[in-house]
């Protein structure tokens, strides 16, 4: 009987060896949320932008909308950055199921501190980290998001057209947030240059005051896939 046994197990144990581990948790969304840290951010407007995108994911309606989903779980990761040889992860790959899970996800983005080294815009280098960290995502996503918030044009590192374009090849969607604060036309930039993608667009903040609702606006876009 034992004999037996074996014979039977052995071609299962087989099998599980030879087939692969999906160990990838399937998700409507990954997101990254990339919060510019350069020069041009003083510690006020980074502390806006903080704690305005913490804010965002205590909201009601945020928690409804990765409820609406197909899975309804969305992953999520927040980079600081500033010239092209400083991108930061500050909240790794986060998955978010509920209002436990986002609220979680609001503590760990309101209490990073500012980590980037001072330096210039390099938007084209955040595309480039943002895309290598999607393809390498532990999540399988129905959809997958690079959200970039800037107060001003990319200047440093490779131009940012061609970074975008590669991307977007890759079936990755750019979307902007263009603060008004210094440069009054940077929505037509973000547009003309930056985003791209199935569904890209720029949601505008007047200043950094009005980055929270700005951020709200856009995260509910994101998250129904609007």
């Amino acid at each position: 009987m034992t004999g037996t046994i074996k014979i039977l197990l052995f071609p299962v144990l087989l099998l599980l060896t030879i087939l692969p581990a999906n160990t990838q948790e399937r998700v409507d969304l990954n997101l990254i949320l990339a919060i510019d840290s350069s020069y041009s951010v003083d510690a006020e407007e980074f502390a806006l932008q903080i704690h305005g995108t913490a804010a965002a994911f205590t909201n009601s309606l945020v928690i409804n909308a990765i409820a609406h989903g197909k899975y309804g779980r969305i992953a999520v990761s927040v980079v600081q950055w500033s010239n092209s040889s400083s991108q930061i992860i500050t909240v790794p790959w986060t998955v978010v199921t509920g209002q436990v899970d986002a609220y979680k996800l609001a503590i760990a983005i309101k209490s990073q501190t500012r980590q980037t080294a001072e330096g210039g815009t390099s938007i084209s280098a955040m595309i480039s980290k943002a895309t290598a960290m999607l393809l390498n995502a532990p999540n399988q996503a129905e959809r997958s998001v690079i959200d970039i918030a800037a107060d001003g044009e990319n200047n440093s590192g490779e131009r940012v057209e061609r970074m975008r374009d590669r991307t977007v090849a890759l079936g990755i969607t750019i979307n902007g947030l263009s603060i008004l604060n210094e440069v009054s036309y940077l929505n037509y930039y973000f547009q003309n240059r930056v985003i791209g993608g199935p569904g890209a667009f720029v949601q505008i903040a007047g200043s950094y005051r009005d980055f929270g609702e700005a951020i709200l606006k856009k995260l509910l876009r994101e998250i129904y896939g609007d």
